[in-house]
């Protein structure tokens, strides 16, 4: 499993190897000893068990196995699962295509009802064109995806679209200003999704701050990240997909966003900031 710098993943892998830790404890076994049982080298028992090294599957069974605890096996290896799903590599999850990488998180945008966004790369992907979107999953497939379904991952983001439209939702959206010069993208495309951008902002539910380019930032730019109501947060970085759920972690992300939602501009000044990009597209 990759190793994330987050806390809460570094925490359920040490809960995980604690509770293979007392298995062995229960069992009267030392290290050793169950080093042995299992055919291992001792070392690999405490790097296990120190969670220094997440075990596989077949680890977490003969461990239960060696400890006479194989009713157990089962509940450790969906608790290997849950954490392995905590941090996901680009790799990992788009080794089929792109397309099922969208329709995963599907579900997640669907239960809801306030979704709170950070970017500081492109604009986010509800409010994403078909274009830059077919433009944004492109240079992703190039970069590090061997198959080509781009077509059918930018349907199902377009698809996703609905749920700013269906409904008791609300939405606020924060993007730093150099997400509106990125030149992705021919100018079309680009004037496009500036075009879009305006009109999307001006639905009801829906928060666009702008956060300026500017001398004298007291925050500056972060990686992007989304935040689920006040359970979840997933966050992009370059080499995978992080979701935190501990409400500590959650809670510093929703301070940052507050933090970046405060020296935003949001409405004409918003507006006129987005006006000036596209304009500079003539």
């Amino acid at each position: 499993m990759s190793v994330s710098g987050s806390s809460s993943v570094q925490q359920a892998r040490q809960v995980l190897a604690n509770r293979l830790r007392e298995l062995c404890k229960d069992a009267g076994l030392e290290g050793k000893d169950l080093a042995a049982a299992c055919g291992w080298h001792p070392s690999k028992v405490s790097r296990i068990s120190t969670a220094k090294t997440a075990p596989s599957a077949d680890d977490i069974r003969a461990w239960c196995r060696a400890c006479g605890a194989e009713d157990q096996t089962e509940d450790l290896i969906a608790s290997l699962w849950a954490v392995e799903g905590m941090w996901v590599s680009w790799r990992r999850m788009e080794r089929a295509g792109l397309r099922r990488a969208q329709v995963a998180v599907l579900p997640r945008f669907e239960r809801t009802r306030w979704f709170r966004s950070y970017s500081s790369w492109f604009v986010p992907g509800l409010l994403q064109t078909h274009g830059y979107t077919e433009d944004v999953l492109r240079a992703v497939q190039r970069r590090r995806v061997p198959v080509d379904d781009v077509a059918d991952a930018v349907a199902v983001r377009m698809e996703r679209q609905r749920v700013l439209y269906e409904g008791r939702r609300r939405f606020a959206f924060l993007v730093e200003e150099s997400v509106l010069w990125n030149g992705l993208g021919s100018a079309e495309t680009q004037a496009e999704q500036l075009e879009h951008l305006l009109t999307v902002s001006g639905l009801p539910n829906v928060s666009v701050g702008v956060v300026p380019t500017c001398l004298g930032r007291t925050r500056m730019p972060v990686e992007g990240f989304w935040i689920f109501d006040t359970a979840q947060v997933n966050v992009e970085l370059v080499s995978g997909y992080l979701t935190i759920t501990q409400p500590s972690e959650v809670t510093m992300y929703a301070d940052t966003f507050a933090t970046l939602a405060d020296s935003a501009v949001y409405g004409a000044k918003a507006r006129a900031l987005i006006t000036r990009a596209h304009n500079s597209l003539a």
